[in-house]
């Protein structure tokens, strides 16, 4: 099966999504498309980095991944190829490749070269560019025909959590905020446990409130199901299904989630502080 997954900052207004689909299907009819998300805000490379860093290993070996973020046309930047962890990705050279692989080196990338002499004639990327591109990988095509190695990619630093010792204190930052409200950390699970060795107790704090236990998963905050609507509304600490602590409001939304109700913003501190 050839699979294509397209991300952007689009949003579903504007002609631009069906463009680019429309683009892939003119050069190979017989392709499935499938939409990550076109709702990440415009030029947001770190939330673009969540996204497809969590979705992308779903999809099976050897899927092309176009990232339409933050790549509009401009002669001076140029478009590049990752292939890592045994997929493709394409985007602009703008660092949101290095923010999704921080932890994992790609196998190549490359330069994409192969519509420089047309750049007159290019007036969107995802579409002269982009789209043919995948359309060519996903053909069997090899990624030296469409480019050349590029050893100096733009690199973005990922926001890494940080213990600090002496005051025995995790500090790590809000990251991500999700469609129900849920506030996403970069302080992984793996960070805390090791981290926890040797302490007895823990506060999460954030803003002037603070939880002193984190779930495994969100259904655990309910122990008992035939009670399950008394703990609307209740605040929680958990690690979600990307091993990252999370708050959220059990059974919010955008507009009644911890975002709204705690009142953070991305780029907030969150600090464990253990005893």
């Amino acid at each position: 099966m050839s699979v294509i997954t397209f991300t952007s900052d689009y949003g579903l207004v504007d002609h631009r999504v069906a463009s680019v689909k429309g683009s892939i299907l003119t050069l190979k009819e017989e392709v499935t498309i499938v939409d990550i998300s076109h709702q990440i805000q415009a030029y947001n490379l770190l939330q673009t980095a969540y996204i497809v860093r969590n979705s992308y290993s779903y999809f099976p070996k050897g899927t092309v991944h176009i990232i339409s973020v933050d790549s509009f046309f401009n002669k001076e930047r140029k478009s590049i190829l990752y292939k890592a962890d045994g997929h493709y990705f394409i985007a602009a050279d703008n660092g949101v490749l290095s923010l999704i692989f921080y932890d994992i080196k790609p196998e190549d990338v490359y330069e994409i070269t192969f519509n420089n002499r047309f750049d007159d004639q290019v007036s969107f990327t995802s579409t002269d560019i982009f789209a043919p591109v995948a359309v060519h990988l996903q053909n069997g095509g090899l990624p030296e025909v469409i480019g050349r190695k590029y050893k100096t990619p733009k690199q973005l630093s990922f926001p890494r959590a940080v213990f600090n010792e002496s005051e025995k204190l995790l500090i790590g930052e809000i990251m991500y905020i999700d469609n129900f409200g849920n506030v996403v950390s970069n302080i992984t699970q793996k960070f805390f446990e090791k981290t926890a060795i040797g302490f007895e107790s823990f506060l999460v704090k954030f803003r002037n409130l603070a939880l002193s236990k984190i779930y495994n998963q969100y259904t655990d905050l309910v122990p008992d199901w035939k009670i399950e609507h008394e703990f609307h509304g209740k605040a929680a600490a958990v690690f979600n299904d990307a091993g990252l602590l999370e708050l959220t409001i059990y059974k919010g939304n955008g507009e009644n989630g911890a975002k709204t109700l705690f009142g953070l913003q991305v780029g907030e501190k969150i600090i464990i502080e253990f005893a």
